[in-house]
């Protein structure tokens, strides 16, 4: 550890660190408090949508199950195959406070109109084209998780580094600044009055 000799000179470049480190917690502190609105803004539609998902997978099960007893598995299996598709997906970088984060969208939305999918949506049945629906809801859904974990995943990584920052700087660094501050004040202080009160020796003594 370096010694600092106790000088005015020295007393305020560590006042000025001190100040320094107050505004970096105080900066520290309004970006973790960003970075946690975000997060939870982000995590509630995360929990809602699995709980949607799970409700939207279910009924798509059930009325996957009922049209196989009408359509047969066979010509479901056939159905798959014709309405196979790729989707596509953007993935940009976005910023908030800093943090750099994948912001994952689709250019084309997985969830179509019966009249938009590759078969003939009259001839078959209600429970196949319901299904149909569901699963496509669900892709979507999907995405968005996707989307959101990535979200979280990374805010919450930031918020805890944040958060180590703010306690090193409040309970080491500034205690440690503001330690030898007092010190060197408490000598400053000390050598004035030695030298007051041999100022006023001599006066008598003269």
């Amino acid at each position: 550890m370096a010694i600092i000799h106790p000088t005015r000179t020295n007393l305020l470049i560590l006042r000025e660190k001190a100040g320094s480190v107050k505004n970096s917690i105080s900066i520290l502190k309004a970006r973790r408090q960003a970075l946690m609105r975000e997060f939870l803004e982000t995590a509630i539609p995360l929990l809602r949508s699995r709980e949607e998902i799970r409700g939207l997978y279910g009924n798509a099960m059930t009325q996957l199950s009922l049209s196989k007893g009408h359509e047969g598995k066979e010509f479901i299996d056939s159905l798959s195959l014709v309405t196979e598709k790729t989707l596509s997906v953007e993935i940009r970088e976005k910023s908030l406070w800093g943090l750099r984060y994948k912001d994952v969208s689709y250019t084309e939305s997985p969830v179509k109109r019966p009249d938009e999918r590759p078969c003939d949506y009259i001839s078959i049945t209600d429970h196949l084209n319901e299904a149909i629906q569901g699963f496509e809801t669900i892709v979507e859904a999907m995405l968005e998780i996707a989307n959101f974990e990535s979200k979280i995943k990374r805010f919450a990584e930031e918020i805890l580094k944040t958060t180590r920052r703010i306690r090193v700087l409040e309970e080491r660094i500034l205690p440690d600044l503001n330690k030898k501050i007092r010190e060197i004040e408490n000598y400053i202080a000390e050598r004035e009055r030695e030298a007051f009160y041999r100022l006023k020796i001599f006066k008598e003594k003269i």
